[in-house]
């Protein structure tokens, strides 16, 4: 496995899914890479929290 370099399909941003982030999605059984960045991802979980409120 090699990093891959992901645009955000939030911000349009480039991230890094690194190694070691790949080898724990694949752990957990999560079949699809990330989307979004990190701070996309901490913001729409935010968002969500706030809406259940």
């Amino acid at each position: 496995m090699a990093d891959k370099t992901i645009t955000c399909k939030d911000c349009g941003k480039e991230f890094t899914f690194t190694t070691g982030e790949q080898e724990f999605y694949k752990e957990k059984g999560f079949d699809n890479d990330p989307v979004r960045c990190l701070d996309c991802r901490r913001a729409r979980k935010q968002q969500r929290r706030n809406n259940r409120r």
